[in-house]
């Protein structure tokens, strides 16, 4: 199955548990992937992870099903164990380095960057691809930095050659103004797992990001 990395699709999609309104991961995955959505992120911070292995093999199967590139945060182990495609790890997780040393050439691997500096770091060490953020407020994600702001943006797509994802606080109200700053792929978690409608929040992101309405089936 081919990956496909962030230059190469509009949406980007992460999932998270508490924000689901009580749906299974299997339901929000076919709900995001049923509607287009080509990169899954699994991301769960309040599992053990004997759980969270189950759930990787579970979306790893769905996501082969729709030929979707299926991504797990933080834990290489588990991306290794479930046969995901990729890996994306933070400034404060495991090292590009050593996570490279681990999975080979087996994953691709993205890393969270705030910073130029970081976004530079990242790309001589070999990174596939970066994230950029968070370009607006968020508090999707506990313990996370101040917004980045678009001028940040604005530097990684005219210094950064690999692909890379914008993430923070994007939602179908400004989502247009990060594909004006060069933002090609754009992760959201809260305006897709939360909606009560998931595909329908998809079509109304895309359609504000591309203009165009579509919903994949």
């Amino acid at each position: 199955m081919p990956v496909v990395l962030p230059s190469e699709t509009e949406l980007y999609a992460l999932t998270d548990t508490k924000l689901s309104g009580g749906r299974s991961v299997e339901e929000v995955a076919e709900a995001l992937l049923g509607a287009g959505i080509r990169i899954l992120q699994y991301r769960e911070k309040h599992m053990k992870e004997g759980g969270m292995l189950e759930e990787c093999r579970i979306l790893r199967r769905i996501t082969a099903k729709y030929g979707a590139c299926f991504i797990v945060d933080d834990h290489v182990d588990l991306a290794l164990l479930a046969h995901a495609d990729g890996v994306h790890v933070g400034q404060e997780d495991i090292p590009l380095a050593d996570v490279r040393a681990l999975a080979g050439t087996e994953l691709i691997i993205g890393v969270s960057t705030h910073a130029p500096e970081q976004a530079l770091a990242a790309q001589a060490g070999g990174a596939d691809y970066i994230g950029v953020g968070p370009i607006f407020a968020t508090r999707t994600k506990e313990d996370v930095c101040d917004p980045v702001g678009l001028g940040y943006l604005d530097w990684v797509a005219a210094s950064i050659k690999i692909p890379f994802v914008c993430i923070g606080g994007i939602k179908a109200h400004n989502v247009r103004e990060v594909v004006e700053h060069g933002g090609r792929c754009c992760a959201l978690v809260s305006e897709f797992v939360a909606a009560p409608d998931i595909r329908e929040a998809v079509a109304r992101v895309r359609e504000a990001m591309t203009g165009s309405r579509c919903v994949m089936v």
